[in-house]
């Protein structure tokens, strides 16, 4: 199909037709549409049908489509040609057509991305409308844009400090070649385009090579002096003579000043960008012949690759952000989002203003204090961990080391596959970055297990394959979360078509490269959140999604370790004790660690424990009656897989309820009795299926006996207001080998058949025992760098120092003062007003206790020190005061209470 006609006028029709016939091969082999065979369709619609090239037999599916939604959507709220555009895009993406691009549509129904994303996910009005493969889709393209809106974004306003402008516009148009330029160069080097780090850093790349052939006169003066030191380009005669000798590959000319001097501007890794331009991007110049040219990059040609690029990908025209076009402007509420981060309300002499948090910021942060907190980590093992390997019985030295060697070879050529075709050395360093923390956080566990067990010899845990697989891919799995490569879309699944398995990193690709289970892989999450307080809220909240997701869906997976240990269980006569319903009111706490999960026994009545872990012999249930004879130990490992998976059932379930049966509130402790009994009585219907299957199916059966109309069709419109869900969950239910349908066909073929006696029951005079209810906590997990309260005082809160190397910029809080100890932080008289502060909040204790009346809360005043900014690496003089005042309100106070006691005592005794 021809493209349509832009305003730029950089591409002639000429050129542009091959393009439009390889971007348009169903236009070759059908004729163009026909009036006459759609008489019974809508005018208007086979008017949009013919603007947009689109083939009979896709004009035939998408009104068949159109008729089937058309009494169910509300048409005042989108009109008629919206909602057409939308039956066209779910069927060309159905049917794999290529007839047109999502920016093509956009125009012709006058909409932007994220309405008309928000649109087609309201035509699935009887939940069997929209596809998986089309869900999917719209995941990729939501992700997509909003990774091209943050990057333009950041675009803009670097160039803004780059270029002057002038009266004839012709920074404009260098600005537009470069931004096209970055456009094709990510399509190109990128497989997985919703890379945001990467891309960004290619767009550094982009910046470098047009800055230093362009005009100087468009360079404002940082930029102009940063290439004022480079060499002389080469001149004709040697370009002419480099020709002749074929044999000599002509690298293009890295500006490294220049490059630095972009990268601090933008706080990213140098190292990093440094990379991705020998690799990727010099790859992409030596495509474009742009090495061995010093000349300024050819607008029209530039122009014509990219829309060769995007007709064949068939969606978002990235030119678009460039041109203002209304297709890819973002919603207010996006805008808002972007910049979410308040600013101080503090005046300019008080300091600088945060900056506002976008998503590059973000992501550009999250990575300098990664890459700082390591960069004190080596890639081998520490003195400390050397001495604890050489305490083994048996020295895991040398296989640590072979099984890093194999593992890295496979990670980095599995990543460069998802990423980009030259993105391998990328994944070397995610890979040694990851290595860096493996052994740091190894470390701390091994120094908590000493601390613990009084031992030095963990031989048996460190000769562990399983272990060191699972620790090594934790740790990978948070360097790739903090340069956002794995995140969780579409509920952890992953559905659409071989292409998208293959670019995808999103956990849990880590263990499907280093072939680990994730029943493996949960029992070192708790265990590496705990070894290393430097994790950030973030990440922590990202790991326990991982173990959600494993409880969900992953562990139940056929060939888990998880099915053999409950067989086992089950056999020694302990399908109670799994979990023992009385410890459900109790809180999750526990005091098994990583070793004693890996070192958990596999068959009850036959653990050997190493002399390293005798204390792990206290596994028995404390609830068990001390009456009755001793038991086989059970498996740490899925005890408490099962308190946490219990926990994690119930919070979803209370979520539905509160949603659904909030006028039956009798109704959830029964759900939850069916739900619980079938998790630990009828596991078997959780292999290869998903938690959430089991929970509606326990609320439509229950409700269904005690004669409450709930249908399914509500139960899973409000299940996907849930956090983490996915419409795959209850459109592709497992019902037998090989065969998947609808959550309610697997309701009536599978779960009723197995559970009616149970079911029944619950209609009786005599139903079964309530189970009782979970303790559900806010986060199994504490998070070490939440600020703590001073002793003796009421507003003054400090936290841990997190790394050095933060800037004032990225720390909280962001709308108090604050104060990083022990950093320069400004003039004086910044600490004459904290001192104010402190002396304020002082006095007003007092006056309060004068009153002998309760002391109001007073706000906080929190000095975090999360880093240190080490502008000029000098101390200031004030913090000697600092600490002196924080001394000395502590020593008030406690005074203060004293005479008060004092007071109260003698008044007393005055009135005896």
């Amino acid at each position: 199909m021809p493209p349509k006609k832009r305003n730029s006028g950089t591409t002639q029709s000429k050129e542009m037709k091959p393009t439009a016939e390889n971007a348009s091969p169903e236009k070759k082999e059908s004729p163009e549409l026909s009036l006459k065979k759609h008489g019974d369709k809508d005018a208007e619609f086979v008017t949009l049908c013919k603007s947009l090239h689109v083939t009979d037999p896709v004009c035939d599916r998408a009104w068949t489509l159109w008729k089937t939604i058309q009494e169910s959507v509300d048409e005042a709220a989108d009109s008629q040609k919206k909602l057409w555009g939308a039956c066209l895009f779910v069927t060309v993406t159905d049917m794999d057509a290529t007839c047109f691009t999502l920016t093509q549509v956009l125009k012709a129904v006058c909409m932007n991305v994220k309405q008309f994303i928000d649109l087609v996910r309201k035509l699935d009005v009887n939940l069997d409308t929209i596809s998986t493969k089309v869900n999917s889709a719209l995941s990729r393209l939501d992700k997509k844009y909003d990774v091209m809106l943050a990057l333009y974004q950041r675009f803009e306003k670097t160039c803004k400090k780059i270029f002057n402008l002038t009266s004839d516009g012709k920074e404009r148009e260098t600005v537009r070649t470069c931004w096209t330029m970055f456009l094709l160069a990510k399509g190109r080097a990128l497989q997985m385009e919703d890379d945001l780090v990467i891309s960004f850093q290619l767009l550094l790349c982009t910046l470098e090579l047009i800055i230093k052939r362009c005009s100087p006169d468009l360079l404002q003066p940082l930029y102009k002096s940063a290439i004022s030191k480079i060499q002389s380009p080469p001149t004709r005669t040697s370009r002419r003579n480099q020709s002749k000798t074929k044999s000599r590959v002509v690298e293009p000319e890295v500006d490294v000043q220049l490059l630095e001097t972009l990268c601090k501007e933008n706080e990213c890794s140098a190292e990093e960008v440094k990379n991705v331009y020998q690799t990727s991007f010099m790859a992409f110049l030596e495509s474009m012949d742009l090495s061995r040219s010093p000349d300024f990059p050819q607008v029209n040609d530039v122009d014509q690759q990219y829309e060769e690029h995007y007709l064949k990908s068939r969606d978002i025209d990235g030119r678009m952000f460039f041109n203002g076009d209304e297709t890819v402007l973002a919603p207010k509420v996006e805008i808002s989002q972007v910049e979410r981060t308040p600013k101080k309300n503090l005046s300019d002499e008080d300091g600088l203003l945060v900056p506002p948090q976008t998503p590059i910021r973000a992501a550009m942060t999250s990575i300098q204090l990664l890459r700082g907190d390591l960069t004190s980590s080596g890639d081998q093992p520490s003195a400390n961990l050397v001495t604890y390997f050489k305490h083994c019985t048996v020295d895991p030295t040398q296989d640590v080391q072979k099984r890093l060697e194999t593992l890295g070879q496979v990670f980095s050529q599995r990543f460069g596959q998802a990423v980009g075709p030259r993105c391998v050395v990328y994944g070397r360093q995610r890979f040694t970055l990851g290595v860096r923390l493996y052994y740091r956080v190894m470390e701390e566990m091994l120094k908590s297990e000493e601390k613990r067990l009084s031992v030095q010899n963990f031989s048996k845990l460190l000769n562990d394959s399983t272990f060191h697989t699972s620790l090594l891919a934790c740790a990978l799995e948070v360097v790739m979360a903090t340069y956002g490569e794995s995140s969780f879309k579409n509920g952890g699944y992953s559905h659409g078509g071989a292409d998208s398995a293959e670019t995808d990193v999103c956990f849990p690709w880590i263990l499907n490269v280093f072939n680990l289970t994730a029943f493996d892989f949960y029992k070192v999450i708790e265990s590496f959140i705990k070894a290393d307080p430097t994790l950030s809220k973030e990440i922590v909240k990202h790991l326990e999604t991982c173990e959600n997701l494993i409880m969900e869906r992953l562990a139940w997976r056929t060939g888990s370790p998880l099915f053999e240990l409950l067989k086992q269980e089950h056999e020694s006569g302990g399908a109670e004790q799994v979990e023992t319903p009385a410890n459900f009111s109790q809180p999750l706490q526990h005091n098994h660690t990583a070793a004693d999960l890996y070192l958990s026994p596999m068959r009850p009545g036959l653990r050997v424990l190493p002399p390293e872990s005798s204390s792990q012999t206290s596994s028995q249930p404390a609830s068990q009656p001390t009456s009755q004879p001793p038991r086989p130990l059970k498996s740490n490992s899925l005890s408490l897989f099962y308190k946490k998976l219990y926990r994690l059932a119930y919070t979803r379930l209370k979520m539905l309820c509160s949603y659904l049966l909030s006028s039956h509130p009798e109704f959830e402790p029964i759900i939850w009795t069916l739900f619980q009994h079938t998790l630990q009585h009828e596991y078997e219907l959780m292999r290869d299926r998903h938690l959430d299957q089991l929970m509606m199916s326990a609320m439509y059966a229950i409700c269904k006996v005690k004669s409450v109309d709930l249908r399914f069709k509500t139960i899973v419109t409000a299940y996907k207001n849930m956090a983490n869900t996915s419409q795959e969950t209850f459109k592709h239910v497992l019902i037998t080998e090989g065969h998947y349908d609808s959550i309610i066909v697997f309701y009536n073929q599978v779960f009723m058949q197995k559970l009616k006696t149970n079911i029944l029951q619950y209609a009786s005079t005599r139903p079964p025992t309530l189970s009782p209810i979970p303790q559900i906590p806010c986060s199994p997990y504490k998070f070490p760098n939440s600020p703590l309260r001073v002793p003796g005082s009421n507003n003054v809160y400090i936290s841990p120092l997190k790394s050095a190397r933060m800037s004032p910029g990225i720390m909280t809080p962001r709308s108090k003062m604050l104060v990083s100890i022990g950093e320069s932080f400004g003039p004086s008289n910044r600490f004459q007003k904290i001192n104010q502060m402190v002396n304020s909040s002082d006095r007003s204790l007092k006056r309060t206790l004068d009153h002998g009346s309760t002391p109001k809360p007073l706000k906080r005043l929190r000095f975090d020190v999360d880093g240190q900014d080490e502008a000029d690496g000098s101390k200031s003089g004030g913090d000697s005061t600092l600490i002196q005042k924080l001394a000395e309100m502590s020593s008030t106070r406690s005074r203060m209470q004293e005479q008060k006691m004092k007071e109260d005592a003698e008044s007393r005794m005055e009135e005896l």
